[in-house]
């Protein structure tokens, strides 16, 4: 088996793990790390924290990206290249439409791909959509359970501080677009590209008339609803991963 570490997750290919969750921030591989069986820290270089364990019975890896696409195309690539079929990001982001409340999932169907990362790869015409078996999944799980979601299309981009953003936000929305982060584009332009299995399950921590930077602010300073939805998209991710196996164990 390859030895040879990829340049920037630091990463073997011998590992053994088809699905990984990818967090934007390192800090909350930590807290997705509470979840697992067996933790096992692996490396922290650059923005790549990763840990790998089980959940029931289910091999998964932990590694965060960082914020942006560039930085999480890096760290798909060299996720694929050592064998990582399935990705799931559990990301954050800012809600659009009314009565989105903070610590509401958006789970991510398609989206807006207003980014340049995406465009580095393929076309504009090229469809950034999450994997159906993922969703369908995510489905059957979300229908009986108490975890306050919705599924539909959010808008990836590149500012956080750019001074059109109210304007941004207002044409979006009337769009019917849910929600907004900087990264799920990527992901799903790449994942298709590679052939791979990719979803992004999103925790809101802006509401909808809220400052960016003030939801972001009270998220890191543990908000209790924002701090909810994390623990709830990480659960979410992870037994989707679990039943996906078992899945495929019966086909």
């Amino acid at each position: 088996m390859d030895k040879t570490l990829q340049a920037h997750i630091q990463l073997p290919a011998d590992l053994g793990v088809a699905y990984a969750l990818l967090p934007g921030d390192p800090a909350r591989v930590e807290r997705a790390k509470a979840f697992l069986e067996q933790p096992v820290d692996l490396v922290f270089n650059r923005e790549y924290k990763s840990v790998m364990g089980n959940y029931q019975g289910t091999k998964v890896l932990v590694i965060s990206s960082g914020i942006g696409g560039p930085s999480t195309a890096i760290a798909i690539e060299e996720l694929a290249a050592i064998g990582i079929k399935g990705i799931i990001r559990i990301g954050s982001c800012g809600a659009l439409q009314p009565g989105m409340k903070l610590g509401d999932l958006v789970i991510a169907t398609a989206a807006v791909r207003d980014e340049g990362t995406s465009k580095a790869y393929v076309e504009p015409v090229y469809p950034a959509v999450a994997d159906l078996s993922l969703l369908m999944v995510m489905k059957a799980i979300t229908d009986h359970k108490e975890m306050p979601h919705r599924f539909g299309i959010v808008r990836s981009h590149d500012s956080f501080y750019t001074a059109r953003e109210e304007a941004l936000t207002t044409y979006w929305r009337g769009k019917g677009i849910v929600g907004s982060d900087m990264e799920t584009a990527a992901l799903f332009v790449l994942g298709g590209l590679k052939g791979m299995q990719v979803a992004s399950i999103l925790n809101v921590v802006v509401a909808p008339e809220g400052a960016p930077e003030e939801g972001v602010r009270r998220f890191v300073d543990g908000e209790e609803l924002t701090r909810q939805g994390e623990q709830n998209q990480i659960a979410l991710a992870l037994e989707t991963f679990r039943m996906l196996a078992l899945q495929k164990e019966e086909t």
